[in-house]
């Protein structure tokens, strides 16, 4: 096979395994299915494995030709990226960009950076779906997420954003009442407030111990759980207890005094980051690449999210 029959090949099989069959391949390319089965049957001959089972109905993956269909996928993204990136040297940057993010996130951090993003590229459309589910970005068609947590390896590029410190607060009136608690223990004789995550699970407090090694604290049983990290600053706000939240959910009650810092240097702030994650891809599309720069920058000009944690001693908690 030359180059031209392989990439002919290649797109024969992709989009057979895709659509199922070899008739539907036939249409999007614009052959007959019987050019779409002799490229295939080439294409296996050639690396020497079968790459799918036919039967009267419908075609089916063998093992080979799952693994054969992932890179084959990379090799025509790259193809058409190529493409695309000679065509956005000549036209103004467009296209459509599906953006995944949490509900919080997407409504105080991505929704106010959307704007200036637009202005720029007014030929792009954005879709951004605030969802708080884990999704598969690649086969739920998304091109970006902006995500939140303890980032795994992935075979996906991932960009930082920030840390996602956490802190624990409560409201003036709260600790007025009840009293500030010295150490984690003490948390045992208030009323706390949890995050329940998707799956069900309530995860546990860190804290430090006097030799510098961590600890954990079980919030449960608590006074409320909530499953939007959000929600918990604005329950704490209302004299609900003590709450673990993040400090760019914190920030704004901080600053108008409505929330106290309690057991800053005891409590651990844990390990989470936020992030910017794309396909993995030797040619990025140009919509997709001049709207992770955009939303970099962006977030970067966020103070909410770059609050140094030794800033926040000033908003401790001290009775009169």
């Amino acid at each position: 096979m030359d180059i031209s029959q392989h990439v002919r090949a290649i797109m024969s099989f992709v989009e057979s395994a895709n659509t199922g069959s070899f008739s539907q391949a036939a249409r999007k390319l614009g052959i007959s299915p019987a050019a779409v089965s002799k490229n295939i049957s080439g294409l296996e001959t050639v690396l020497g494995v079968r790459l799918m089972n036919r039967t009267t109905r419908k075609v089916s993956l063998t093992e080979e030709g799952i693994a054969f269909l992932s890179q084959a996928q990379i090799a025509l993204d790259a193809l058409e990226n190529a493409v695309d990136s000679i065509v956005a040297k000549k036209v103004d940057t467009s296209g459509h960009v599906r953006i995944s993010t949490s509900a919080s996130f997407g409504r105080e951090q991505l929704l106010p950076a959307l704007p200036s993003l637009m202005a720029r590229y007014p030929q792009l459309t954005v879709e951004a779906d605030f969802d708080d589910r884990l999704i598969d970005l690649v086969n739920d068609g998304y091109d970006i997420a902006i995500r939140g947590g303890r980032i795994m390896d992935s075979s996906l590029i991932t960009r930082p954003v920030c840390r996602l410190n956490t802190i624990l607060v409560a409201s003036p009136d709260y600790l007025a009442q009840h009293g500030v608690p010295q150490t984690m223990e003490q948390l045992r004789e208030h009323k706390l407030l949890a995050r329940r995550f998707l799956a069900g699970k309530v995860p546990p407090w860190h804290y430090k111990n006097a030799d510098g090694s961590l600890a954990l604290f079980d919030p449960h049983p608590a006074a409320l759980t909530l499953s939007e990290p959000e929600s918990l600053a604005y329950a704490a706000a209302s004299h609900l207890g003590i709450a673990q939240v993040g400090v760019h959910h914190a920030y704004p009650f901080l600053q108008a005094g409505k929330l106290k810092v309690v057991l800053l240097g005891i409590h651990d702030p844990g390990n989470y980051e936020m992030v910017i994650q794309y396909p993995h891809r030797s040619l990025i599309a140009p919509r997709v690449k001049v709207t992770v720069e955009h939303l970099l920058a962006h977030f970067e000009q966020d103070k909410a999210l770059h609050i140094p944690l030794d800033s926040l001693r000033q908003y401790q908690y001290f009775p009169h």
